[in-house]
């Protein structure tokens, strides 16, 4: 597909594709400092009269227009600065001109107490919700990839105000996650710059403690106390301190941290899918190229663990993804996944928000002689089978269609201290995701989900605790929560949410080929327990788009590039098709597969299989004694024993 510049709604004309220097995407670094400049130009025309917001079009966040201009402004600098950076200061669009002029503006008032229209808001300021916050990192690293053209441009006066302004950042209390980030940007700048104090010290010495203390092994990072585990770790917890240690010339802190970049790498990019999209999981999906961050600075420090031409290939796949499916409109990133989209969004997100995907775009800090923009494209590796990553609880199922399937054991974005009542978050909850379908919104039926009936209700699955994983399998557990009545009484209440007190809901993943087997255990519940385990979700834009076909006991539900089926296969024998009407962020209506049985206190077993085309593989086989279940799938028989806390697979 010819991507065409004006129908994006951008004033500069997408180069022509160089077959010859990439064949598996026709782009070069023209092509993205093309797109760049054009993503940076379109902004621009929303630029207040100091030009220190830009109030892009939208719906406003829960923090405000104020602070929404202030975001457009912030997260398109770093853009800005990459690209004239790479450029060794060159800049023919006058793009430092315009954040020259609004940083000034932006911060004046912080040397004269004289608010005006232009003013930023104050990161100190606790009715704003610290949003300020997370841009103050953003203009930090704008100012430090461009110091020689930009901050050393300004007037002594003209420093102290931006100054005045960032430190806020460093005495304000953070969110208590990757938030902490964001003073460790700003304190290493102003250290670079001449301004560093005790209380820059203490904001890196901090941040850098925290991380240590946040790191899981296999190049994992958790975004915080809890089991976080989403994009958040390659565009902020791997990407930042990265970028902190190469400004800084600090080798030995760089050398720990590319380490373990690119021991992160080396899981994280198997589940970008075939056609370049990244797994469709966790909060912030808006950001789209973000997902790009942490590969592109690989290749800035030389830490990546593909050849260039590969690397490359990867990044210029995922750009043309979003790009090819909508992502901008009238020149700007929407707010949403591939078009616009209401339920990927958070309430903090905002229409400067999405500009976060600049930070996929950091392989502009090459030059055009660097090899990463030289070397002609490879195709990435395809990966197929599975891999375990025991650090999260994910099990990553890969097939030879490209496409990518991450089950979720381990990632669930509860902090330790929060109620475990209440609803769910469809884009940590689900037992499994992919680089094709989406989460049903937590107002219609869950997609990939195992349920009880309980007084009319149905449980949800809020803190999730592993079980283990290993090649082939991962397991975990968690409390039926019941949203929309009160506790019993005198029992504890939980947030919304009924508590039945020792009850667990116990499943195993087993994957082989595009096959994976649902093992479900339950404990602490009398037998007669409505059970229903829901399928991959199928969206289209119209009812139309969809086919299905019933039986007793398994439902296909195809789109015209997509089959998605689901089998009971011991005590789960009613199939259904239940309808999503709030669709995805692949399509504007659902149907979602499931089976439902009644539990009697014998392992219950369904097959799902999520593949492109047609299905026409055999379907696996399980005879279930108890706790025991035996499975035959196409590569062999497995036998799982669940008499124990943690099941034991063996085949």
């Amino acid at each position: 597909m010819t991507l065409d510049a004006a129908a994006l709604g951008w004033d500069l004309p997408l180069p022509d594709e160089d077959t010859e220097r990439s064949p598996e995407t026709g782009w070069t670094r023209t092509h993205w400092a093309t797109v760049a400049d054009n993503l940076l130009l379109a902004a621009r025309r929303y630029a207040s009269d100091g030009g220190a917001h830009l109030d892009l079009p939208g719906r406003p966040s829960r923090s405000g227009v104020l602070s929404d201009g202030l975001e457009g402004w912030a997260r398109t600098f770093p853009l800005a600065a990459m690209r004239v950076r790479g450029e060794a200061g060159a800049d023919p669009h006058g793009h430092l001109d315009f954040y020259r002029r609004g940083v000034v503006a932006g911060t004046r008032h912080t040397l004269d107490s004289e608010r005006t229209a232009e003013s930023w808001q104050d990161i100190r300021s606790a009715s704003e919700a610290g949003q300020p916050m997370v841009e103050s990192a953003s203009v930090a690293i704008g100012l430090h990839l461009t110091r020689p053209w930009l901050w050393d441009s300004l007037t002594a006066r003209e420093q102290d105000g931006v100054e005045g302004w960032l430190r806020g950042a460093l005495t304000h209390d953070p969110a208590p996650n990757n938030w902490y980030l964001f003073p460790m940007m700003v304190a290493g700048f102003l250290e670079d710059v001449g301004r560093g104090d005790a209380a820059t010290a203490a904001a890196i010495d901090h941040a850098l403690a925290l991380l240590e203390t946040w790191y899981d092994g296999e190049g994992w990072y958790r975004d915080g106390d809890g089991r976080a585990y989403d994009h958040y770790i390659g565009w902020i917890m791997h990407f930042y301190p990265v970028l902190y240690a190469w400004l800084r010339g600090d080798e030995p802190l760089l050398s720990r941290f590319a380490d373990r970049l690119e021991e992160f790498l080396g899981s994280f990019l198997p589940t970008f899918d075939a056609n370049g999209a990244p797994l469709h999981q966790g909060r912030s999906l808006t950001y789209r190229t973000a997902a790009l961050a942490a590969p592109a600075m690989a290749s800035v420090v030389g830490r990546h663990p593909w050849p260039a031409g590969q690397a490359r290939a990867l990044t210029s796949r995922t750009l043309r993804y979003f790009l090819e499916r909508g992502s901008v409109e009238r020149g700007l990133f929407s707010l949403g996944w591939h078009g616009p989209h209401d339920a990927t969004l958070q309430s903090y997100s905002g229409p400067g928000s999405p500009y976060w995907a600049v930070h996929g775009f950091a392989a502009l800090l090459l030059g055009e002689a660097d090899p990463y923009w030289t070397e002609t494209e490879i195709a990435p590796p395809t990966s197929t089978g599975t891999r375990h990553i025991a650090a999260v609880g994910w099990l990553i199922q890969s097939t030879d269609d490209g496409l990518v399937r991450v089950h979720n054991h381990g990632s669930d974005h509860m902090h330790p201290g929060a109620d475990e009542g209440g609803d769910p978050d469809p884009l940590y909850a689900r037992l499994a995701y992919s680089t094709r379908t989406g989460p049903t919104p937590v107002t219609n039926v869950a997609d990939n989900s195992v349920e009880i009936e309980h007084e009319g209700r149905v449980s949800v699955r809020r803190r999730i605790h592993p079980l283990g994983t290993a090649p082939g399998w991962a397991a975990s557990a968690w409390q039926p929560r019941f949203p929309g009545v009160a506790g019993f009484v005198p029992g504890p209440r939980r947030g919304a949410g009924t508590i039945l007190p020792g009850a667990w809901i116990d499943v195993l993943t087993l994957a082989d080929g595009a096959d994976e087997v649902r093992v479900v255990r339950l404990r602490g519940l009398r037998a007669g327990h409505r059970v229903r385990l829901s399928g991959w979700a199928m969206a289209g834009e119209e009812p139309g788009d969809l086919t299905t076909a019933l039986q007793p006991s398994a439902v296909e539900i195809r789109t015209t590039d997509l089959t998605s089926v689901l089998t009971g296969l011991a005590g789960l024998g009613e199939a259904h098709v239940l309808r999503a009407p709030a669709g995805t962020a692949y399509g504007r209506w659902a149907l979602v597969p499931a089976v439902t049985g009644t539990w009697e206190g014998s392992l219950l077993v369904a097959h799902a299989r999520l593949a492109g085309g047609s299905s026409e593989a055999a379907v696996p086989t399980a005879e279930v004694d108890g706790t025991t279940a035996r499975i035959t799938l196409s590569r062999g028989v497995r036998t799982v024993d669940w008499s124990a806390e943690c099941p034991t697979v063996a085949g």
